[in-house]
């Protein structure tokens, strides 16, 4: 199965959004039924902001060659190559091990809960992991990768891990799980047990909590898998059909994607019209809002928080454990 493994390629990973151009921590507040909530433009700004903080810490593991190493003992292929010296992810291996936290479950589960990846591909790929590891185990060597590359690169402790993990265990506070599988499966796995491998696990969940509710917002929007990979694109900036092919979809199923955005007047030669534009900003900001209790969990510690993580993405970039543009940071320059 080595030359499915380069159907896959996360660069950049998945799940886009942009920051809005105010300042995320100039809150304002509305009262509605005596109670003084946030206004949405607030939660919107400090949604994205901490999404993009959160991305390399968590979404490393996907680039980790402990991880690598930990799947090839299993059975599964190496790394299929480097992006500027970070280690892209085999196919069969991430689809097993981002799954595993379901349990072992089939590959019409994981395609469902992925989303955005074309089930034809995922479903044979996950067949083929489950005849070389369980899900325990896989799960386990994916945690125990993210946790070495992290120490690895940022230390075992680095100043304000405890601050950290205490903000991002506020963060979790009460989410609920309902259209949620992935982070759902997070939750029943329980933490790590060790300081950085319970950061790490806090923020994956905050991170496929948002994966599972951007998901939710484009369903609900009638926009199917295809349809969002077109429009996503176009929303980071980058040309149509180049990103979208990682998902393994043919070139008719685009084609008809296409021809469909174009007839719902979203793009025209190519390019976003003004109201596919906002249609599509429309999915990001009900993505930002369905992170409204992660966003009032942290209250005002929502900027020190930030200020803890970004300097330990830019480490992680700059040790190769993640790319060095993912989705938050294209959706910016494409403002």
């Amino acid at each position: 199965m080595a030359g499915t493994s380069r159907l896959l390629d996360l660069r950049p990973a998945s799940a886009g959004s942009a920051d809005h151009r105010t300042d995320p921590e100039e809150a304002t507040s509305v009262t509605l039924g005596g109670m003084t909530r946030l206004d949405d433009a607030t939660v919107s700004a400090r949604a994205r902001r901490l999404a993009g903080a959160l991305e390399p810490f968590a979404g490393q593991v996907y680039f980790s060659p402990e991880c690598h190493a930990n799947y090839e003992r299993l059975g599964f292929s190496a790394s299929p190559g480097e992006a500027n010296g970070v280690a892209l992810p085999d196919g069969p291996a991430y689809f097993t091990s981002r799954g595993s936290v379901m349990g072992q479950v089939a590959g019409e589960v994981v395609a469902a809960a992925f989303a955005v990846f074309n089930p034809a591909i995922v479903v044979p790929l996950v067949d083929v992991g489950w005849t070389m590891t369980d899900a325990t185990t896989i799960r386990d060597a994916r945690r125990d990768g993210a946790t070495a590359q992290l120490e690895r690169i940022l230390g075992e402790e680095p100043d304000g891990l405890d601050r950290a993990t205490a903000l991002l265990d506020r963060a979790n506070e009460g989410l609920r799980p309902e259209g949620r599988p992935l982070f759902a499966g997070l939750v029943s796995n329980g933490r790590p047990g060790n300081p950085m491998g319970d950061a790490w696990h806090l923020a994956d969940r905050l991170r496929e909590y948002r994966g599972d509710s951007h998901t939710a917002a484009w369903i609900n929007a009638e926009i199917d898998a295809t349809e969002i990979g077109l429009l996503t694109e176009l929303f980071w900036g980058l040309p149509m059909r180049t990103y979208v092919r990682s998902r393994a979809w043919s070139n008719d199923e685009l084609d008809a994607a296409e021809a469909r955005l174009v007839e719902r007047g979203w793009l025209a030669d190519g390019a976003f019209t003004d109201a596919g534009r906002a249609a599509r900003e429309q999915v990001e900001l009900a993505t930002d809002l369905q992170c409204r209790p992660i966003i009032e969990n942290l209250g005002d510690d929502h900027a020190e928080l930030v200020a803890i993580l970004e300097p330990w993405g830019a480490a992680i970039r700059d040790g190769h454990g993640y790319l060095a543009a993912g989705p938050h940071d294209l959706a910016r320059s494409s403002v």
